[in-house]
């Protein structure tokens, strides 16, 4: 695929072959450090735990000993860019920790979001992939959560959504996940095979922001004791505007990407206000 081509439609890609944190945040990243959902109550969101290991790899770490003193989290988000097309990203979950004895409720996601303005507001977008290595959420399976958002109430909880669930191990290899976004509504795919279509009060209102997060669900967590560290790991990620492509098309054209020495790229419209990565 010629550059020309790779680069024809309004899009959004990113290699992460940056060289530091502050050329993620030059590229137009914001590394989030405000407090707020979800995760932990009172755990700090740290951008110094996100990590550019090489090989076009970004991890976000995430660590707990039970306590929210004892606790961070991570979080990388774009501005409100993204709404009709498709969105795909290769990412590597885990299932284990680093260090520590493994069971907490780590939660790993990948997702599409606007703000949420007040409870129940009828403006609210999101396009959420989350992955439960130890489950959590009342039930212990590890599963893959494909979940489309109507409206939220975050305190006291209710939400209502569509979602379906991939109850299997993904920890330790590589798995493309991609969403379709339509106004008539959203198709799922994990690798080259669809697992759900969301329509209805579901399809998106507004443009959202692109994120990737590892945070920790609260109710959800081992007793207080040893540090327990999570990794989760990203390759690449794409967008294309107003296409609704498939996983194979769109890896297709990141490897056109690559072959051009594309190692990041945003045709996208610009938002109209800077990026926030909380709610």
């Amino acid at each position: 695929m010629s550059a020309t081509l790779a680069l024809a439609a309004a899009l959004f890609f990113d290699d992460f072959n940056q060289a530091d944190l502050a050329a993620l945040r030059t590229g137009g990243w914001t590394l989030r450090s405000s407090a707020g959902h979800p995760g932990i109550p009172g755990a700090r969101w740290d951008p110094a735990r996100i990590e550019l290991p090489g090989q076009g790899v970004l991890r976000l770490h995430a660590a707990t000993d039970g306590t929210p003193a004892g606790s961070f989290q991570t979080q990388i988000c774009r501005p409100q860019q993204f709404l009709w097309g498709s969105t795909s990203a290769r990412v590597r979950f885990s299932d284990t920790p680093l260090s520590g004895p493994d069971g907490d409720g780590a939660v790993q996601a990948f997702f599409q979001v606007s703000p949420l303005r007040f409870d129940y507001d009828p403006l609210f977008s999101e396009l959420d992939w989350e992955y439960l290595p130890n489950g959590g959420w009342g039930a212990p399976d590890t599963r893959l959560y494909g979940v489309a958002w109507q409206t939220v109430r975050l305190e006291p909880w209710e939400s209502h959504n569509l979602s379906v669930e991939d109850k299997q191990s993904f920890g330790g290899r590589w798995v493309q996940l991609t969403v379709q976004a339509t106004p008539q509504g959203s198709r799922w795919f994990v690798d080259e095979r669809e697992i759900a279509f969301h329509a209805g009060r579901t399809v998106p209102r507004q443009a959202m922001g692109l994120a990737f997060s590892h945070w920790f669900s609260p109710g959800n967590l081992l007793p207080a004791g040893p540090i327990r560290h999570y990794a989760f790991d990203v390759d690449w990620v794409v967008h294309v505007a107003g296409e609704p492509l498939s996983p194979q098309q769109l890896r297709e054209r990141v490897l056109g990407l690559r072959a051009q020495g594309v190692a990041a790229h945003d045709s996208l419209p610009p938002a109209p206000q800077p990026p926030t990565c909380d709610f």
